[in-house]
């Protein structure tokens, strides 16, 4: 079991690249109201719930576009795997969390009605699994259980305020037809921040850690996962290497509760633009200093 605090923080810079579009704005890279770049922590899991797929770590929550089993849901997943648990709750619980790492890891809701939605497909959207899931009839039972996970993930946010580049793009093939019969251009928009740094941070807590089964090899896989975050995560949207870690910050403390509390070693690291830059070209145009605690020092791992 894991036996210490750890606190953690991560610094990413991004080029060219829209890092995390905003569906409710035409996909334009986050922003706050003060013109800071967010990277929201639902789609910081996601990257997470990637690498560890990719290590061979078993993942509850699955992209429909790289799901490495046949369950189209997440609840045919919960009922395939557990459905000799459905009735016995604690035992659900146990046999969740030592089944799937992003489970004990980050917690879930599973709340699936049972029969009384037979013979209707209906959509809902949870924030705790990141995505929607489709109920679908066939099963007769009904499950609301909730899970909270030791790892807490913090929003990211650039350490100033960002420049966002729009382009208009075309286009100008049929997409349908024999091909004979030019169609009409098809006009877009694309996005992208042109320099910026990001900073999160997180915490495992390890008294949750103790209910959940959390161990201090999953804090090593979580930690492997933060320091190649980006690794084949390439789209039209992100360029390969247009979004690197710089760097990843690990503090261990000694005991559970741990010698400091999260919000102080968080704000134990500051960034700031060199004095007499307005704007950052590249993440030497920074100064990054990080503040000792006599009694815990931080590993700090370049990134991948």
């Amino acid at each position: 079991m894991l036996e210490h605090k750890i606190d953690f923080a991560v610094i990413v810079s991004v080029r060219n690249a829209n890092p995390n579009g905003d569906p409710l704005n035409g996909n334009r890279p986050r922003v706050n109201y003060e013109g800071y770049g967010e990277l929201s922590d639902v789609s910081i899991k996601r990257k997470i719930r990637n690498r560890l797929m990719e290590a061979g770590k078993p993942i509850f929550v699955q992209p429909d576009d790289d799901r490495i089993d046949d369950y189209r849901s997440l609840r045919a997943r919960a009922e395939g795997e557990l459905k000799d648990y459905l009735r016995d709750e604690k035992r659900f619980r146990e046999e969740a969390c030592k089944k799937w790492l992003d489970v004990r890891a980050f917690g879930q809701v599973f709340a699936y009605k049972g029969s009384q939605n037979k013979g209707r497909s209906k959509k809902k959207g949870t924030e705790s699994v990141g995505e929607s899931e489709e109920r679908n009839e066939g099963s007769n039972e009904s499950v609301s259980i909730g899970i909270r996970g030791p790892v807490s993930i913090h929003p990211a946010f650039s350490v100033n305020p960002i420049s966002i580049s729009s382009i208009q793009i075309t286009k100008s093939v049929s997409g349908e037809g024999d091909g004979k019969k030019k169609s009409s251009d098809t006009m877009g928009m694309k996005h992208r921040v042109d320099y910026g740094v990001y900073v999160f941070y997180g915490s495992i807590n390890s008294q949750l850690a103790s209910k959940t089964g959390f161990t201090d090899e999953d804090a090593e896989a979580i930690k492997g996962a933060l320091i190649g975050l980006f690794e084949n995560d390439a789209s039209s949207a992100r360029p390969e290497g247009s979004m690197e870690v710089y760097r990843v910050y690990w503090w261990r403390h000694n005991s559970k509760n741990g010698q400091h509390s999260s919000a102080d070693v968080h704000h134990s690291l500051q960034i700031s633009l060199k004095e007499g830059l307005t704007e950052a070209t590249n993440i030497e145009d920074y100064d990054i200093h990080l503040k000792e605690f006599p009694d815990l020092k931080p590993e700090i791992i370049s990134g991948r």
